[in-house]
């Protein structure tokens, strides 16, 4: 691999060396898993037929893989009972250990594809509400299902610019900003960000980065967190914008305490600066910087919009039966879809849903075909789901492939309806099933297109 010679004089003197070789190298893979089911472990790995290769140290429910095989082809990720997430990026866990004691109202502003998402939603304390966001409408679309997947109905997805955040009236306790960077630290898996690097470029990427910042800054309560991150190593998109934000805003950065035995890099450039560099030759991971920084307390102007009002009619009983236990979420019509909110947050998400433009304003329970409401996939996919609500039926591995084909099937022996597919004994998707075939809900935009004969 052919190295720019400005980036080979960027890196520290002490760590080039061995850096450099290591980039040369194969990247590990890793996996994280969602408990949609009590031994998810085994049932994964037994299903993408790989070894464990040991825990990733900062992240319990995170694996290395022994080899990395093909994900598309395992109904397990379609299902949403892992994530394929690359480990160093999971040190996010360590961050909110840190700084998340109790709910929260949180918000990831860079988000797609999911990773770290999808984390956030699993480890935020019950109450809390999630709003991922992402700029770029086809990127957003991706983060959608990728969150529909994991199944938490306290998650919204949205398509907002930081500056459209940073001046609603929303407040969050917790920012997550993953910054979009000059990605030195993904060169070995992205040759793309490798042929695409210079110096100008790293330099236009931190500017970017502090508007982005700057934009976002006024969202973010007296005395919550901020968590930067990009996937570099140079101190011009790292430190230096870390240290930016303390001139700037008055931020403070936030000691994590890693373990020792996690060889993570402490700042080799700016003193004490508590800041965490991941490093391919130190750990098995990619490039990987992360800061947690809080702002300082002071007075806070809290904008209340309208209280949610859910709908008095038009929601069919049967559709408020699907997704429970009953009385703990209200419902909404929007763009003839049902949507379920969980009530303790249905003001904080629908206010939300008013400031922002929602891909996912909350869980999806149905939509209307025809003249007749059908349950959403999404609801397939959500852990509010009733588990008695629908008629289940169990599919081998090579029917799950040829839904999540968008075939038809055929399923003689299962009574007709609406019925809800599981593999593994774990929601897969609806099926329509009127005798002769099944028709297939899943949706067209989601569907495998590699072959699955």
């Amino acid at each position: 691999m052919a190295f720019p010679e400005e980036f080979i004089n960027i890196l520290p003197a002490a760590e080039r060396d061995a850096l450099l070789a290591a980039l040369e190298t194969e990247p590990e893979v890793s996996i994280r898993f969602n408990y949609k089911t009590g031994d998810a472990q085994s049932l994964v790995l037994e299903s993408l037929e790989c070894k464990a290769d040991g825990r990733v140290p900062w992240m319990d429910d995170a694996v290395y893989l022994d080899h990395r095989p093909q994900f598309t082809m395992d109904p397990l990720l379609h299902q949403g009972c892992y994530y394929v997430q690359e480990a160093s990026s999971m040190f996010l866990a360590q961050a909110l250990r840190s700084c998340v004691s109790g709910p929260v109202r949180a918000l990831d502003l860079c988000a797609a594809p999911g990773g770290k998402s999808t984390l956030l939603a699993q480890l935020l304390p019950q109450g809390s509400l999630l709003i991922s966001n992402e700029i770029q409408r086809s990127r957003a679309q991706i983060l959608a299902e990728n969150m529909v997947k994991w199944g938490r109905p306290d998650v919204m997805v949205t398509c907002n610019t930081p500056r459209q955040i940073g001046e609603s009236n929303l407040m969050f306790d917790l920012i997550a900003v993953d910054a979009p960077c000059s990605g030195e630290g993904m060169f070995r898996k992205d040759e793309g960000a490798l042929r695409d690097w210079s110096l100008n470029n790293v330099e236009m990427c931190a500017a970017r980065q502090r508007e982005i910042l700057e934009d976002i800054w006024p969202a973010l309560k007296p005395g919550g967190y901020l968590i930067y991150s990009t996937c570099t190593f140079n101190r011009m998109e790292d430190e230096d914008n870390v240290v930016w934000m303390m001139e700037r805003f008055g931020a403070e950065p936030v000691p994590l305490d890693p373990e020792p035995t996690w060889n993570i890099i402490s700042s080799l450039t700016v003193p004490d600066l508590p800041v965490y560099h991941f490093m391919q030759h130190r750990i098995r991971g990619e490039g990987f910087f992360l800061c947690l920084m809080r702002k300082p307390e002071g007075s806070a102007v809290t904008l209340k919009g309208k209280p949610f009002r859910p709908a008095g009619s038009g929601i069919p009983a049967e559709c408020r039966n699907w997704i429970g236990p009953a009385g703990d979420y209200e419902f909404f019509i929007k763009n003839e879809s049902i949507y379920a909110l969980p009530s303790d947050l249905a003001d904080d998400m629908w206010q939300a849903g008013q400031e922002l433009y929602a891909l996912v304003p909350g869980v999806e329970v149905a939509v209307m075909k025809g003249h007749d409401w059908i349950p959403a996939h999404a609801l397939a996919m959500s852990n509010a789901l009733r588990g008695d609500a629908f008629n289940r039926v169990e599919v081998t591995r090579q029917q799950a492939l040829e839904y999540l084909h968008c075939d038809a099937l055929r399923l003689p022996d299962a009574p007709r309806g609406i019925l809800l597919l599981t593999y593994k004994d774990i929601p897969l998707g609806f099926v329509k099933n009127i005798g002769n075939r099944a028709n297939n809900l899943y949706p067209q935009e989601w569907r495998i297109r590699n072959s699955i004969s």
